[in-house]
């Protein structure tokens, strides 16, 4: 059976961690390791790839070798190099090996020197004072792996970036609010927006140097903090009780542009930015520009506007620097204007109490205005997801009324219309017939149940609800929730293809634990000529708050304003709508 793209990745992903046992070069492990990443972020399927003929080295990362691979995979369902190596290391190594401070090397003395093979084993083996003596290693080491099982065993993924930007920026507040601290920002994976992360790197400018100690023994202090991994007068690291990993660097403000453009990342951007720099025969790393000669002084930079000038190029943003074409925009000035928050007019997906959500109808709407919203639909529940509380069509006709009355309340404030999210239900039928359909103002069409169909079967079921003249918008369109659920195994060619045929909107979903449409996919669409929306699916207040992860992920897809429908203006937005076929 053929294999989906996140299984190949998988597969790379374990190739390389196996290599990575085993001693084998270093840019062998990465070689697997970029193509594992490569593929999980490529948003066309490599099965429909395959059957069209085209070259897998289109792929950043991938080449003739690793492409020969993806092709046996695709066509036997497994990979013999896997296999030999699966025969060679333990499987159980793997996990030893992701262990805080454990690592490839201390996995391989725990497996020669005492026969451990698991996690479970090496956690039997501190138990009974047993790693003490293994050559190198005494009683500190074996708390240390004790202490990082068990975090390991509260966090068992990488993090939701719903989960740790809250914690990043509440910590970073309170770094902020100390005396002589010029600036701070969370840095890494949440700055550029990606939908995980795995350590929270903080960065803080400060007046001057001398006034780093109260600021670290402050952080280290604080209240989430479960232990302490390293205190140093300019970095220091922690673990939360939540056993996720903050690092924490205080900088003087002549280099904050070098650090933060270091430690945003990502780390292929940061190897091209040093390949620039050493065409102006300069050095690059995360302190300064310097002279590899000696002859020259160091250059300082007090921004990362600073940064990209000094290697020839304009600001990036931070949530493009992934090496997908990036540096090559810039230098040809073709990068995109990024959408911003404030392009935001509207929110097209959001529930009431008429459903599962929090708040009345009028709630919802003062709650909308507050933050500047032109116009909402509220998009309550259709009948068959009765569990959620769905609409009957004598209550959603109920609805309706009562929306009319809190729009017109609202005397132009802000207006209101009514829709639906309304189910595509497990034989590919809609939920609610056109006759009511073409009675409302916006109808969103979502996935939520059979989610693990067969490709072909869930595929021709979503492109039913695209080709339905009466849907305006595809919600969260693959159904994924992080990390729980993976997306469904869609043909996103063929989704792509009707919607664009269709002229309907796909959404991308703010909510943190969907951002789905992911930025790969996004960013494909908008090429392909297919239009977005960016909605929060709100069941309260605070929901809307969400809107600019949603943001976010559309930036690192390269997704301009003019591409979604919730930045245009109410007349242009209702223009459209009607055009729809309602």
């Amino acid at each position: 059976m053929s294999l989906s793209n996140r299984e190949i990745a998988d597969i790379f992903e374990t190739v390389s961690d196996m290599l990575q046992l085993k001693g084998e070069n270093v840019h062998r492990v990465l070689a697997y390791r970029n193509a594992s990443e490569s593929i999980r972020a490529w948003p066309r399927d490599l099965r429909t790839m395959q059957r069209e003929g085209a070259s897998f080295n289109d792929i950043p990362n991938i080449g003739d070798t690793l492409s020969e691979k993806i092709i046996e995979m695709l066509d036997t369902g497994k990979l013999q190099f896997y296999d030999k190596l699966a025969a060679e290391v333990p499987k159980g190594m793997i996990d030893m090996m992701h262990i805080n401070g454990v690592g490839p090397k201390k996995a391989q003395r725990f497996y020669k020197e005492l026969g451990i093979h698991n996690v479970q084993e090496l956690e039997q083996a501190a138990r009974e004072g047993k790693l003490r003596d293994v050559s190198g290693m005494g009683a500190k080491t074996e708390a240390n792996i004790l202490a990082a099982i068990e975090a390991l065993s509260r966090q068992t993924t990488r993090t939701p970036l719903g989960v740790a930007y809250p914690i990043a920026q509440s910590i970073l507040e309170r770094l902020l609010a100390m005396p002589n601290v010029l600036q701070g920002v969370a840095a890494g994976s949440i700055r550029r927006g990606r939908p995980t992360i795995g350590d929270v790197d903080l960065l803080v400018a400060v007046t001057s140097m001398d006034e780093a100690p109260p600021i670290m023994e402050a952080f280290v202090k604080m209240d989430e903090v479960e232990r302490i991994l390293g205190n140093g007068p300019t970095k220091s690291s922690v673990e939360l009780h939540s056993g996720l990993q903050i690092d924490l660097r205080i900088l003087a403000q002549e280099r904050w542009g070098t650090a933060l453009a270091y430690f945003t990342g990502s780390q292929a951007h940061n190897i091209r930015m040093r390949g620039l720099a050493l065409d102006k025969g300069l050095s690059l790393n995360e302190h300064e520009f310097s002279d590899p000669q000696g002859e020259k002084e160091p250059i300082l930079c007090a921004t990362e506007e600073d940064v990209y000038a000094a290697v020839g190029l304009p600001y990036i943003a931070p949530e493009l620097r992934e090496d997908r074409g990036e540096i090559e925009a810039a230098q040809q000035g073709k990068l995109p204007k990024l959408i911003t928050l404030e392009d935001i007019h509207a929110d097209l997906h959001m529930h009431t109490t008429w459903s599962d959500g929090g708040l009345t109808v009028r709630e919802m709407a003062e709650a909308a205005l507050e933050r500047g919203r032109k116009f909402i639909v509220i998009t309550d529940h259709s009948r068959s997801l009765g569990m959620v509380g769905g609409l009957t069509i004598e209550q959603l006709w109920e609805q309706q009324a009562e929306i009319r009355q809190v729009d017109a309340d609202m005397n132009g404030k802000i207006r209101v219309f009514h829709g639906t999210e309304m189910e595509i239900k497990g034989d590919g039928t809609l939920d609610y017939p056109d006759d009511v359909l073409e009675k409302l103002d916006f109808v969103i069409a979502s996935l939520h149940v059979s989610l693990r169909q067969p490709r072909e079967q869930i595929t021709e079921r979503l492109i039913n609800a695209v080709n339905n003249p009466h849907v305006d918008l595809i919600g969260h369109p693959r159904g994924q929730y992080i990390p729980d659920r993976e997306p469904a195994d869609l043909d996103m060619d063929a989704v792509f293809a009707a919607a664009k045929d269709s002229g309907i909107a796909l959404e991308i979903n703010a909510n943190p634990r969907r951002l789905d449409l992911e930025a790969d996919y996004a960013r494909l669409a908008v090429e392909l000529g297919c239009l977005l929306a960016i909605n929060t699916d709100a069941h309260a207040a605070d929901n809307m708050d969400l809107m600019h992860y949603g943001v976010s992920t559309a930036r690192r897809g390269w997704v301009e304003a003019k591409s979604v429908l919730n930045t245009w203006p109410l007349e242009k937005f209702l223009d459209w709508v009607q055009k729809r076929g309602r």
